[in-house]
């Protein structure tokens, strides 16, 4: 017999193995490609859902995952180890370790996590949300906990941003300046981040 608590584990669970790359994905971008802190993200906002799956509906349970995501990289970064850390005008490059799949991330990859880091995290998250996520301006303001119209301007803000770093990156690197980049953040292959967050998960249930 099927009881009402195994049901919500079976419902769940069927939701964590359907959307738990997306999670990912998303996490990877609003910790500018640092995989480990994508991990702790994704499995503090599941737990979090877990908790709250009885009075989550089915048509918003994206919206408060992606909101539990962001909730914890807040937490995160007023924990004493993060507001010790210290802003630099020019950002080194932002590493990615190896997956396994024998070569490591592009240059493009790299660049734009780095001009990805030199963001604010809130400005981050509006650009993360409204170029990968795709949510509404009013589902992203409910999100972050702010107006519509900080939403636009935090996003219009970040994009040229990205822009004018992204750009100075890649020329530097004598790369070419892909047009769709950084509008179109699904555009980058994330196999990296999401192998080496894979295999840490597994090392952590064995």
């Amino acid at each position: 017999m099927t009881t009402n608590a195994n049901l919500r584990d079976e419902q769940f669970r069927g939701y964590v193995v359907s959307s738990r790359g997306k999670l990912l994905r998303t996490a990877t971008f609003l910790t500018s490609g640092d995989a480990h802190a994508a991990e702790d993200l994704v499995q503090t906002a599941l737990m979090r859902l877990y908790v709250a799956w009885p009075r989550v509906r089915a048509e918003t349970v994206d919206a408060y995952a992606r909101k539990s995501l962001l909730n914890a990289l807040i937490d995160n970064r007023r924990r004493p180890f993060a507001r010790h850390e210290h802003s630099h005008a020019e950002l080194p490059e932002v590493a990615i370790a190896d997956s396994g799949f024998g070569d490591g991330p592009t240059d493009t990859e790299t660049a734009v996590f780095a001009a990805l880091a030199a963001l604010p995290p809130r400005m981050r998250a509006a650009v993360v949300l409204r170029h990968l996520c795709d949510p509404s301006v009013s589902e992203t303001a409910d999100a972050l906990n702010c107006s519509e119209g900080t939403v636009k301007s935090q996003t219009a803000r970040g994009l040229d941003h990205l822009r004018t770093t992204l750009s100075r990156r890649l020329a530097a690197a004598d790369l070419p300046v892909t047009p769709g980049l950084p509008t179109d953040l699904s555009s980058v292959d994330l196999r990296h981040a999401d192998a080496t967050v894979r295999t840490a998960s597994r090392g952590s249930d064995e």
